[in-house]
């Protein structure tokens, strides 16, 4: 059990803060902002061990160079000496880092007590000589990594106004034991769990609005089915429908969900119910319906369609049933993913025997390619803020889980398992 405990706010002077945009994520061609994070210093004598404070800022260097916002700065440029002490605004030599080209600044102070750990960290904007963000953390200290994750949170909410991704968590398949079986990891990657272990073919996971359910389909019991776990208490439910039942989508804030089902031969999309039960049909149309993505208002759904002879994404109002189509380039347009902020959906796309991932506004217009002339490229899910989207490649040879920011840069792979990882999907921001 964690006993994280947060101590505090430092002192944080908020005049002239609140007129700074330090970051501005509607822009395309963001310039990463360079950073420094110099090796934390002890509070007290003797209070920390020295490859301790370069672990503590080694990870949040790297948690923080994740985004895609910033330029970590070499260490070895930096006119610092790390066993100063020099972690307090009126002890630090703001020019020293403006000279080596730090804009923002992170220092921190580290006292261990036996197995107690006290973490204090400030974020600076070097150029005003002022402290953004200072906060004080004290908990075991195997809740280092907890700590970090917190404070990184607070430098992303300063600088962009927006909690990040760094409470969140990636739900994806796996066959590294021989079965395509659910696993989960946190938003970089870290602490890989096994969820299922249905020892059969099992996908398609998708996460409630609260993090607290995720629901697959398995071919655990014969024909395909979707289960529902509680996360919590890891009780599950299966429903019971005749014929395959394949990629639930949950209806936001609410527990209900879509999915396809194949009740009379013919797939098409059903509003149920958490618990399995049947509230409506809500596509009725020639030829498959699939791949429901809701807006984040829970008004509107996008899915793929055949109606038109060839995959297409369709948007479809929940209220009016009024549909429309959405893509028109491209034969081959599925895996639908609508963004946190509702202005875009991302989406797979097949020319030319390659597949890659587009980004389209949700009136149809401005298509965008991210991922070029590496392998196949599918399977997009955004992250909780709308930043960074992850995906499927095979650029490697092997199906692989990447990331890139919302705009196609800085694709870098996430993990590397035994076996192929495929069918990302980002959960909202859950962890405590």
């Amino acid at each position: 059990m964690k006993v994280l405990i947060f101590v505090g706010c430092l002192c944080v002077p908020r005049e002239g803060l609140g007129d700074v945009q330090y970051i501005d994520l509607t822009n395309p061609f963001l310039r990463k902002i360079p950073m420094a994070v110099p090796v934390f210093s002890p509070v007290s004598p003797g209070g920390a061990n020295g490859a301790l404070n370069a672990d503590l800022a080694d990870s949040l260097s790297r948690m923080l160079d994740f985004t895609g916002y910033f330029k970590i700065l070499d260490r070895g440029s930096f006119l610092h000496d790390p066993t100063s002490g020099n972690i307090t605004q009126n002890r630090i030599s703001f020019q020293n880092w403006t000279t080596v080209g730090a804009e923002l600044l992170i220092t921190g102070g580290v006292n261990v007590q036996a197995d107690e750990l006290v973490l204090e960290l400030r974020l600076f904007d070097t150029f005003k000589a002022s402290l953004v963000v200072g906060k004080r953390y004290r908990g075991r200290v195997q809740d280092q990594r907890d700590m970090i994750r917190r404070f990184c949170a607070e430098v992303i909410q300063a600088l962009t106004g927006n909690q990040g991704v760094f409470d969140s968590q990636i739900a994806f398949v796996s066959n590294g034991t021989g079965q395509k079986e659910i696993y989960v990891c946190e938003f970089d990657g870290h602490d890989v769990r096994q969820v299922t272990k249905k020892r059969s073919i099992t996908s398609f996971p998708a996460w409630s609005s609260d993090g607290r359910y995720l629901a697959f389909t398995s071919f655990a019991k014969g024909p395909a089915k979707i289960y529902v776990r509680d996360l919590k208490s890891d009780l599950e439910t299966v429903f019971n429908f005749s014929g395959g039942q394949i990629a639930p989508a949950w209806v936001p804030h609410r527990f209900e969900l879509t999915a396809t089902l194949s009740l009379g031969g013919d797939q098409e999309i059903y509003l149920l119910t958490g618990g399995g039960k049947m509230i409506k049909r809500v596509t009725n149309s020639p030829g498959i319906d699939v791949d429901a993505t809701w807006s984040p208002d829970g008004r509107m759904i996008a899915f793929v369609s055949k109606r038109a002879g060839t995959p297409q994404i369709y948007v479809q109002e929940m209220g009016s049933n009024r549909i429309r189509r959405l893509t028109f380039e491209g034969r081959y347009n599925t895996q639908p993913s609508w963004s946190p902020k509702g202005d875009k959906i991302a989406y797979s796309s097949m020319a030319e025997g390659q597949i890659n991932i587009h980004v389209i506004d949700i009136e149809g217009n401005h298509p965008i390619r991210l991922t070029y002339n590496q392998g196949d490229n599918e399977a997009p899910s955004w992250s909780p803020d709308g930043s960074l989207i992850a995906f499927k490649s095979t650029r490697e040879g092997v199906a692989r889980i990447y990331i890139m920011t919302a705009y196609g840069t800085d694709q870098r792979r996430l993990l590397a398992l035994s076996g192929e990882q495929s069918q990302p999907r980002w959960s909202p921001n859950i962890l405590p």
